[in-house]
């Protein structure tokens, strides 16, 4: 009996996403995934100087580079990609399910990503998750930036210590997440309600903050999932910031600061 297509397709997307890869770039992003355990390291490409330079996570890596003369190097990856004489193919990493990373702190917060496909978007991102506390960024398979050697130097080593899921649809995430007691909020420029009002007297729940691309914002769906739309408290409107900045802003608002 013949498979149905979309069989079909499930296993090819699935053996596709075994088989993946992806080059790491630039000193920073190549250094933190060579010490990260939980990362698979499958080829290191190094000029002399960027050896020297990256000795130590060499050595604690126990991998073995491929030392190339700096006009002879010519890595896989964009030729405008500002790599500093060090590439790393790797193998993207695999935080687990939603409730592994969502559940833990006292009252953790997480980011959700609604179509939010820019890779220097959500570098910036994971770097503010990482210095504030957040639990995981959450984005989807399809309609969010993947990994990728831009996004990783971005997050200018974030992205081997902060959880990036990509689920396959962030409305089931966002009720997944309800279900686990999280107070879920979705960051509008024309809400009426401020961010510190809609949490006021809730800091000891999680809280989980969606944030939609520059322009078009939430999708309707997300909007009618999400407990409340909220917006940032500020002077000028919320659509004049960059996503990643209203993200940083948002994790501070909802921060427990007693």
């Amino acid at each position: 009996m013949k498979k149905p297509k979309w069989v079909v397709q499930k296993e090819q997307d699935k053996k596709a996403e075994a088989n993946a890869t992806l080059w790491l770039f630039g000193l920073h992003a190549v250094r933190d995934a060579l010490v990260n355990p939980a990362r698979e390291k499958l080829t290191l490409m190094v000029t002399p100087n960027a050896q020297i330079k990256l000795e130590e996570a060499i050595a604690e890596a126990g991998i073995t580079p491929q030392v190339v003369d700096p006009r002879k190097f010519h890595p896989p990856i964009d030729p405008g990609s500002v790599h500093q004489g060090a590439v790393l193919e790797v193998k993207p990493l695999n935080w687990g399910r939603l409730e592994d990373v969502c559940i833990g702190d006292s009252a953790p917060r997480v980011l959700l990503l609604d179509r939010v496909t820019d890779p220097h978007n959500v570098g910036a991102i994971l770097r503010s998750a990482e210095v504030l506390g957040a639990s995981a960024v959450i984005g989807t398979r399809h309609h969010s930036a993947p990994e990728t050697g831009a996004l990783a130097k971005t997050a200018s080593g974030a992205l081997e210590r902060q959880p990036y899921l990509r689920v396959r649809n962030l409305a089931d995430a966002i009720r997944a997440l309800q279900n686990m007691g999280y107070l879920v909020l979705g960051l509008d420029g024309e809400a009426t309600q401020t961010i510190e009002a809609a949490v006021e007297g809730k800091r000891d729940r999680p809280v989980a903050l969606v944030l939609g691309a520059e322009g078009p914002g939430l999708r309707e769906k997300t909007r009618e999932t999400v407990d409340a739309l909220v917006r940032i408290d500020a002077s000028g409107q919320f659509g004049s910031l960059n996503v990643s900045n209203a993200a940083a802003i948002a994790l501070y608002a909802t921060k427990d600061h007693s």
